[in-house]
């Protein structure tokens, strides 16, 4: 589950991981009143406006200004608010921005004494190891750094069972470059924010910047994090951090019916019982000439209600040319699968676009025999191959 910035950056401050103090508005009025108290409280003559939507580069979209005046925090917050940010994460149709946060300025007091670090950490999953990744080289795509100068990039990599020690610590600020406070802040926060991602279930923190203040403190001026959705069910208040507008509406519905379903670009919408199957079952679509339209997983209990559910859901997308049903009977048998999708389209009613049905497993050929009899406008395949065809037929 992705965060917002200032969610993130929330649960990393309960951790004793040092942010810039903010506050989240949703109108310019309210921005006002935000940095009015910032200044109150932090003494900060500067304030940055920051969009809050599920996506980075926000600032090459014009989502980020710095503001020096009280009433440029008020103008910037009326541009920002209602605007639709693109940026190279959102694609060309942007992302709707519907609250900014206003923080206080760490570029103080002048930017020339200020330094921009890199810092994610993630599982590496060839090792098995939790991974820090950090460069001195803060403020622009980690990518580029890779291609343009690869030794400034540097991993420190953690045994979850043992936890992450000192000298790791100490080893990530020497190589960033600091001593003296800021070395001893930089130890202090990499100890924190590490406590914080395996204290969260996190899959990723990605902080860019990581900012050496002009006195040497140490904070965490941006924060992408996603939450390993498998660990929700502990971690009741983070599950309430979830933000639907962020999400397509399609793939909201799909989680309500505990319905794995991703949105893609294609024409040809899948529904499939099991991870591995539904991505065999794309390739079969790409190279019948078609393109997948969705990932969609029914898991092993599709029953006639799953069915129609993924139906409908499918359905929703304007893309979709045909769609392909491909089960496997090992769990579930194919003869209540295939009595499933002849009830799930007789509810639905009347659908324009070609389906096809694939079978294979228990009970297949009586699932066939199902699908042939039902009067219904539904293609039937036992093999792989043959619903290929099909998929290439009716794209035809």
């Amino acid at each position: 589950m992705n965060l917002h910035e200032y969610q993130g950056k929330l649960l990393l401050k309960n951790f004793g991981v040092s942010v810039p103090e903010g506050i989240v508005a949703f109108s310019p009025e309210e921005a006002l009143d935000a940095a009015k108290k910032l200044q109150q409280l932090t003494g900060t003559d500067k304030w940055a406006v920051k969009a809050q939507i599920h996506a980075g580069g926000r600032g090459k979209g014009g989502g980020v200004k710095i503001a020096k005046t009280i009433e440029d925090v008020q103008e910037f917050t009326d541009q920002i608010i209602g605007m639709q940010l693109v940026t190279p994460q959102t694609g060309a149709e942007g992302k709707l921005v519907r609250k900014v946060l206003i923080e206080q300025n760490v570029y103080y007091p002048g930017e020339s004494e200020t330094q921009e670090f890199y810092l994610s950490i993630l599982l590496n999953r060839q090792s098995g190891k939790n991974m820090i990744m950090y460069s001195p080289r803060g403020g622009m795509n980690i990518e580029q750094v890779a291609e343009e100068t690869p030794e400034d990039i540097f991993t420190e990599e953690i045994d979850p069972g043992i936890g992450i020690m000192p000298f790791q610590a100490r080893r990530v600020a020497f190589n960033l470059g600091l001593s003296g406070n800021a070395y001893k802040a930089m130890v202090t926060f990499v100890m924190a924010i590490y406590k914080a991602y395996t204290g969260t279930d996190a899959s990723l923190f990605e902080i860019n910047p990581v900012i050496k203040a002009a006195d040497n403190k140490i904070f965490a001026a941006d924060a992408k994090v996603v939450i390993d959705n498998n660990s929700l069910f502990r971690h009741q208040d983070i599950i309430e951090f979830r933000d639907f507008d962020e999400e397509d509406p399609i793939e909201v519905e799909a989680s309500r019916y505990n319905l794995s379903y991703v949105k893609l670009n294609g024409n040809v919408g899948c529904m499939v019982n099991g991870a591995g199957l539904a991505m065999a079952t794309m390739d079969i679509i790409k190279l019948s000439g078609g393109d997948p339209a969705n990932f969609l997983d029914v898991g092993g209990a599709a029953d006639s209600k799953r069915v129609e559910e993924a139906f409908r859901i499918i359905l929703k997308d304007p893309k979709v040319k045909a769609i392909l049903v491909n089960i496997f009977g090992g769990i579930v048998r194919c003869d209540s699968v295939a009595t499933g999708v002849v009830e799930a389209c007789n509810r639905i009613g009347e659908i324009n676009i070609p389906i096809i049905v694939r079978l294979q497993g228990t009970n297949s050929e009586e699932g066939k025999k199902i699908i042939d009899e039902s009067g219904l406008k539904v293609h039937s395949a036992i093999l792989l191959r043959e619903a290929a065809d099909l998929v290439s037929e009716v794209l035809k």
